[in-house]
């Protein structure tokens, strides 16, 4: 920018900074001046802005500042102006900074599909159980959602069977383990992992 101010140094002035300093600036001109068109200018000042103020000739300004124009890198989630294409061959792009090539091709990873598949099943799930659409899966959830009660028992009898059966055999399980040995401490070899 530097370069590009010097080029117009001769009869225009750049003025470029932050956009609540450059606001103060045109207020402060315009009190001073009395000049209150400049007020003008405020509401367009948004974003990335600079202004130049000329004495000279509108076309020779423009091809100035054109001569220093450069191209700025893609940022994610921008549309771009005019149509981008992305030739084969090396992106020099990290695997995981690819992920809005699978956005705009609506072609998904393989690794993203079991995720997807599940956040679909949650969505149409939360949607049957909100409404009166159900389907068989929904309508096991409706009924632990109308009587937890149902759950209750349910979760009891899936860790009865896990644990072999009736509660007493859990129980004598929990002895056998107390009355095992302890094993032997690999204190006493000569090496570890990380000799």
């Amino acid at each position: 920018m530097s370069e590009s101010g010097k080029g117009l140094c001769g009869d225009s002035v750049v003025l470029m900074g932050k956009n609540t300093m450059m606001k103060r600036y045109i207020r402060i001109h315009a009190d001073n001046t009395g000049n209150n068109a400049f007020l003008n200018l405020i509401p367009l000042l948004v974003g990335n802005v600079g202004l130049i103020f000329t004495k000279g000739d509108l076309k020779e300004v423009n091809e100035e500042v054109a001569k220093y124009k450069v191209g700025a890198l893609a940022c994610v989630g921008l549309v771009a102006p005019i149509d981008v294409v992305v030739p084969p061959g090396n992106t020099d792009l990290d695997p995981s900074q690819t992920s809005f090539f699978q956005l705009a091709l609506s072609y998904p990873a393989l690794a993203a599909a079991p995720h997807m598949f599940t956040n679909a099943y949650k969505n149409v799930l939360a949607v049957a159980v909100a409404t009166e659409n159900s389907f068989p899966q929904a309508k096991k959830v409706k009924e632990y959602l109308k009587d937890p009660s149902k759950f209750v028992v349910a979760t009891t009898s899936v860790v009865a069977a896990a644990s072999g059966g009736a509660p007493g055999a859990s129980a004598a399980k929990e002895e056998e383990k107390k009355e095992e040995p302890a094993e032997e401490s690999n204190h006493d070899m000569s090496f570890s992992l990380f000799d």
